[in-house]
């Protein structure tokens, strides 16, 4: 991963002794809370519904066991005893007090951490697979140009203050795990018919209130131009984005009110005038931050270990672990690992601190000290022999981190819903509390089998709720908190935005209408056919009749 230089750390050094003074001046009256609105949010500090909440950037999802036992020592020390990885691969601390702030920032710095664009009307944190580089799918590793595009990014000064937050994200593999689609910029790597590489550019993507998957703008990018084309980009949108309404402010509505082939017109015509200007990547520099992202100093290994095999045929738990939380590795005799934040019964997505430093110790033993956070709000060690999963398995365990249940039902992913944030229209941990609870049967979530299920407390859409395969989204009814349900959902190379199947629900209906959902694909599904393809086969309309017909025949 990226390591600092003199000019980077002094960059970081000198926005923390801003941000200390910032913070000084506003405590002693000497700027309102509207002037210093700004100058916190610059630095990722929201005042939510309790408390301020700090969100720590982590650049394409990777940390170092060294930043991740910081991140636990602050979370200990200014917080409550844990933190909430969020779907955008980021840390959030729910329970900072304001005037702390500045001693946090202080310690990040010293493991070249920051929280600078975490918030704002500006490019945000560059997302990316959280299997990047290892994937046995990828064709291009994308991180040495996501890291390129993040110093590019930093402190813009033309989009400081664009219409409304940028989000991007890059995948270099064959199947999507980063949503490239969904996003307001999305790249996809992979290799020309002269084998160079190259991207296809997506823009116009992105759920909340209108959810829209993007459009091709542009099928062949060469590499050298993505800083350029991008800016070509948000240079159009920064002229032509509405910023009358909030609601109407992200680039997907001006691709859609101007249509892209007249978007892709104005892009280009903007373009003409950077290309090859100074922001044109050369090969040198690619080589020189590409040096961060070589291929760990791997052992050679036999592609079978014997010891991973007799553990596999002795150890039902164990096997079940493996089944649903290892993953494949471009490398003979090593693997990925996902380490669930989704034990029953606790928030998605949330760690304590003693839980990171089980991690950041596992990933410094057994993965080269690196390890990833991905938008599914799971953690991966990236690099493990086969020989060690054992070991990790068993101090996963014990710390409450292997719950075998990646891909199912309970590997939910949700925002922090009403409980914190003040956006928020309803609670969003609750209800997936419930759910867990409801389906708190390990046989009966693998007979199941792989099915996606988000929740957003609002219509910010945090939770990816639009592209779940089962999506809950929490509206406000007259002051009560309700329910609305859609299916259909997905993420990947064949994205689709969920159908939304009927009137919203109560909170106590919640893991019931879940069930019933459950039972109709159960009930309908051909051989091994996922929830999702059942829905795409069979359509919405036996599910709504289900789910609703026992939720009349209840008020009978």
């Amino acid at each position: 991963m990226y390591k600092y230089d003199e000019i980077d750390q002094a960059i970081v050094d000198e926005r923390v002794a801003q941000y200390r003074d910032q913070t000084r001046r506003y405590l002693a009256g000497e700027l309102t809370d509207e002037e210093f609105r700004p100058l916190r949010l610059q630095n990722g500090l929201y005042i939510q519904r309790h408390a301020p909440m700090l969100r720590i950037a982590v650049p394409y999802g990777m940390l170092s066991s060294r930043q991740l036992h910081k991140l636990a020592d602050i979370a200990a020390r200014y917080d409550r005893g844990y933190g909430h990885f969020s779907t955008r691969q980021n840390l959030q601390l729910n329970w900072p007090k304001l005037e702390d702030v500045p001693d946090i920032l202080a310690e990040l710095a010293t493991v070249q951490m920051h929280a600078i664009q975490t918030s704002g009307n500006c490019i945000r944190n560059i997302t990316t697979d959280q299997f990047a580089g290892i994937a046995p799918d990828e064709i291009i590793d994308p991180r040495a140009v996501a890291e390129i595009m993040r110093q590019w990014s930093t402190f813009h000064p033309e989009f400081a203050l664009l219409p409304r937050k940028f989000k991007i994200a890059v995948s270099g593999t064959k199947q999507d795990r980063a949503i490239v689609q969904a996003h307001d910029i999305g790249l996809e790597f992979y290799r020309d018919s002269e084998n160079k590489m190259a991207i296809k550019v997506w823009v116009g993507g992105g759920l909340g209130r209108t959810p829209i998957l993007g459009s091709v703008i542009r099928e062949h990018l060469e590499w050298q131009h993505v800083l350029t084309y991008c800016e070509a980009i948000i240079r159009v949108y920064n002229l032509h984005g509405r910023r009358d309404n909030a609601y109407k402010a992200r680039i997907k509505i001006l691709v859609k009110a101007l249509g892209i082939d007249e978007f892709r017109n104005q892009v280009e015509a903007e373009w003409a005038y950077l290309k090859d200007s100074p922001n044109t990547i050369t090969e040198a520099e690619l080589q020189r931050v590409a040096q961060y992202f070589t291929k760990m100093p791997y052992d050679t290994l036999p592609a079978h270990d014997a010891s991973f095999d007799s553990a596999i045929a002795s150890n039902p738990a164990f096997a079940a672990w493996v089944k649903r939380s290892v993953h494949g590795h471009q490398q003979a005799g090593y693997r990925a690992v996902t380490l669930s934040l989704k034990p029953h019964g606790r928030a998605p997505g949330d760690a304590t601190s003693e839980q990171m430093h089980v991690v950041a110790d596992l990933a410094e033993k057994y993965s080269f000290g690196e390890l990833r956070v991905s938008h599914e709000q799971n953690l991966i060690l990236a690099d493990v022999k086969l020989s060690d999963l054992f070991s990790i398995w068993e101090q996963a365990r014990a710390a409450g981190l292997a719950t075998p249940n990646i891909g199912l039902l309970t590997d939910i992913i949700c925002c922090p819903g009403g409980d914190f944030c003040s956006l928020a229209n309803a609670k969003s941990i609750p209800i997936a509390e419930a759910i867990q609870q409801q389906f708190d049967n390990l046989d009966y979530l693998h007979d199941i089998g792989d099915i996606e299920l988000n929740i957003s407390g609002c219509m910010n859409a945090c939770g990816h709720h639009h592209i779940g395969h089962i999506g809950i989204l929490g509206v406000d009814k007259d002051g009560s908190e309700w329910y609305q349900v859609t299916i259909g959902g997905k993420q990947g190379n064949d994205a689709s935005i969920g159908t939304v199947i009927g009137p919203s629900f109560a909170a106590e209906e919640m893991p019931g209408v879940v069930q019933r959902l459950i039972d109709v694909y159960l009930q309908e599904r051909i051989e091994e056919e996922r929830f999702i393809d059942t829905v795409r086969r069979i359509g919405v309309a036996p599910f709504k009749a289900h789910v609703y017909a026992k939720k009349e025949a209840a008020h009978v």
